[in-house]
């Protein structure tokens, strides 16, 4: 096809004079209306040619042009090597980075991802559902920061709590293991393509832990050979060495019968007044002299909190022990 449109300019003008002429020798008769209708149709055909090869040797012109980054929907160039053009913002979650930040911080050694998972159930009268994720926003930022080579995704909130046809308590969300194992699975292969070499999963409830434990190990097959690993914690969520730390601190808890003792009790509480007494509903207890959680007084606010502060320290080192063996 090129050998042949390198020769098209000289055949066309050709052609036109040699139609030239031989109108010019059939002076009138029907003979010359046949020579005029054959060149119109000999000019068209010829500048059909002509747009023809123009747009072939566009194509070939623009195929041999190096390939740049196509620009997103919104016109922003979206070039993965482009340089940051702002300072970095420094925090352990990557929903509070931008993409440049995170590309940055793996090539700066961040090659760990935190995948923590939560939960939205029923927590009892005074504790809010979201309990578990708020817990996971203290202690997983502690246990990154720890690590100092750690990136937390945002928090898994939908976990199976059970079937979903059979939903006791009104605001509890749940999913199948099935599900909560490929969303699991999907973010980890995610992180993986990204850069990242070791996958961490925690998670805030006990009944989750299984589902965890199964993922790690399916992946691992599927990964061997591969530069990323995966690792369930399960040291993360000890719930009797939890409560030990506390009765080593004085805290005695007593299951009480009744709605008190309906999923609540003193090491999420004083957590999640680290973060935001309103999830404890601190003010309306206190007014309805209910700021006590299985025979343990809450008040004074600022003891409670000083404990849930130390107890969130005890937890990340407790992790971070447990991830330092898992990779090495």
């Amino acid at each position: 096809m090129r050998y042949a449109l390198q020769f098209l300019p000289g055949w066309t003008a050709s052609a036109i004079a040699t139609s030239t002429c031989i109108c010019r020798a059939y002076n009138g008769g029907s003979g010359l209306n046949l020579i005029l209708s054959w060149r119109r149709k000999m000019v068209r055909h010829i500048f059909y040619l002509a747009l023809l090869a123009t747009l072939v040797l566009s194509d070939s012109a623009a195929a041999q042009q190096p390939r740049q980054a196509r620009p997103g929907s919104d016109g922003v160039h979206t070039d993965p090597e482009l340089r940051r053009p702002i300072p970095m913002h420094h925090s352990v979650w990557i929903e509070d980075l931008t993409w440049m930040e995170v590309r940055d911080k793996i090539h700066a050694g961040m090659t760990t991802a935190i995948i923590p998972t939560g939960g939205i159930e029923q927590n009892g009268p005074f504790l809010t559902t979201d309990k578990h994720n708020v817990i996971l926003q203290a202690t997983g930022e502690a246990i990154a920061k720890k690590l100092g080579n750690a990136l937390i995704v945002p928090i898994v909130a939908y976990v199976p709590e059970g079937p979903v046809n059979e939903i006791e308590y009104p605001g509890t969300l749940s999913v199948s293991v099935d599900t909560f194992k490929r969303l699991l699975a999907d973010i980890s292969e995610s992180l993986r393509s990204q850069g990242f070499r070791n996958i961490i999963l925690i998670g805030d409830s006990g009944g989750n832990q299984q589902a965890m434990a199964d993922l790690a190990t399916e992946l691992s097959e599927q990964w061997h050979g591969s530069e990323t690993q995966i690792h369930h914690i399960p040291e993360y969520y000890n719930w009797p060495d939890r409560q030990q730390w506390l009765r080593d601190r004085g805290i005695k808890e007593e299951i009480q019968p009744g709605w008190e003792g309906l999923h609540d009790e003193y090491s999420a509480t004083s957590i999640i007044m680290n973060i935001d007494p309103e999830k404890v509903r601190m003010e309306q207890r206190l007014e309805e002299d209910l700021f006590t959680i299985h025979g343990v007084n809450l008040a004074p606010a600022d003891e409670t909190i000083a404990i849930g502060k130390e107890l969130i320290d005890w937890i990340a080192t407790v992790t971070v022990n447990a991830i330092n063996e898992s990779v090495d």
